[in-house]
């Protein structure tokens, strides 16, 4: 009786033992079934949202008017002017940027203000700025009397049938004599014009030149400049004797020369 007793109990324990296996086995495999199924949703969700996050991106690109792509430019812009390689500009570096700025654009307006504002040789560099200017001005004048002189006469001998009137062209018998120098008058006319604008442009890169090489770079003493009057030969023309070294073949000017030492 007393081994009944004890191999009943026996069986019971081992089957109690074995239903609680089972029941851990089924919970665990019943929570890893719902972990499972959770990351899943989170994945989709989590995708569901970068795609979200993905169509809202392009729709703010797509959505940007042309206003506000401006507006954004111009403050990258306005960034850089303060900023360089995302390292904020100090107040001397801006000043000398805004210096060199300054002088190329006063010289534009008006001619010698920015080596003016350079300062250094301004009062050599002034005079000889409006020097060349008065003289480019001078030979357009020129340029314009001779070839208004030979068009008048022309339209004048079309006019009347080749009757002759200026006293100065009177040794010009045919047409073709007086056309070839009012259009030779012309050209040195349209060529005085280009030579002017282009010195009053070289006036402008002087003045930018000069601030870049003063504030920003440090030339020293090696490089030198010397201005000083020389003469130049002269092609001769059929007024060519119209001023006083006309006759010897010369023209003044001036000679600008620099030395690297």
């Amino acid at each position: 009786m007393r081994y009944i007793f004890i191999l009943s109990l026996s069986v019971f324990v081992v089957l109690s033992l074995r239903a609680q296996e089972q029941h851990t086995i089924t919970k665990t495999t019943d929570t890893t079934a719902i972990d499972t199924v959770k990351k899943k949703v989170a994945l989709q969700d989590t995708l569901a949202l970068s795609v979200d996050s993905l169509e809202a991106v392009q729709d703010t690109v797509k959505k940007e008017t042309r206003k506000e792509r401006r507006a954004r430019e111009k403050a990258e812009k306005e960034r850089e002017k303060y900023y360089y390689k995302d390292i904020k500009k100090d107040s001397a570096r801006l000043e000398i940027e805004q210096i060199s700025r300054t002088a190329w654009k006063r010289s534009l307006i008006l001619p010698g203000w920015g080596q003016y504002t350079n300062k250094g040789l301004w009062w050599v560099k002034v005079p000889i700025i409006y020097g060349g200017l008065v003289t480019g001005y001078v030979v357009f004048d020129y340029w314009q009397w001779y070839y208004k002189k030979f068009l008048d006469e022309l339209d004048y001998r079309i006019a009347n049938n080749g009757d002759r009137r200026d006293p100065d062209l009177i040794n010009y018998v045919n047409m073709e004599g007086l056309v070839q120098q009012k259009d030779y008058g012309r050209r040195n006319r349209d060529l005085t014009i280009l030579i002017t604008a282009g010195f009053w442009g070289l006036n402008v890169v002087e003045a930018y030149v000069d601030s870049m090489l003063k504030y920003r770079w440090n030339i020293g003493s090696d490089m030198t400049m010397r201005v000083r009057p020389t003469l130049m030969p002269n092609v001769k023309t059929t007024l060519a004797g119209s001023h006083a070294l006309g006759g010897f073949g010369v023209a003044p000017g001036i000679k600008l020369t620099m030395n690297l030492n």
